[in-house]
């Protein structure tokens, strides 16, 4: 949990120094939330990661079919902005 609370700040920073820069707000937007599902994808790897070194098999897989899962949602999070312009 500390992963996911330290990622989500590095999302709010990174969405802070984007709204500095020149960037428009679907760029800004864009990035948000390819960063939001990225974070959220790494940790349920990093999860996965454990439950491996653990020796819990079928969390394992569980948790990397989430993550792979979050991965495509990120994608299509990603095209609707793009869409939506």
């Amino acid at each position: 949990m500390k992963f996911k609370s330290i990622a989500l700040v590095a999302s709010t920073v990174a969405f802070m120094a984007l709204g500095a820069c020149s960037e428009s707000e679907q760029e800004a937007q864009e990035d948000l939330v390819e960063q939001q599902y990225e974070s959220a994808e790494d940790v349920l790897e990093e999860e996965a990661d454990l439950a491996e070194a653990q020796g819990a098999e079928v969390q394992e897989e569980v948790l990397d079919a989430q993550a792979d899962a979050m991965g495509e949602m990120g994608d299509e999070a990603e095209d609707a902005v793009d869409a939506a312009q």
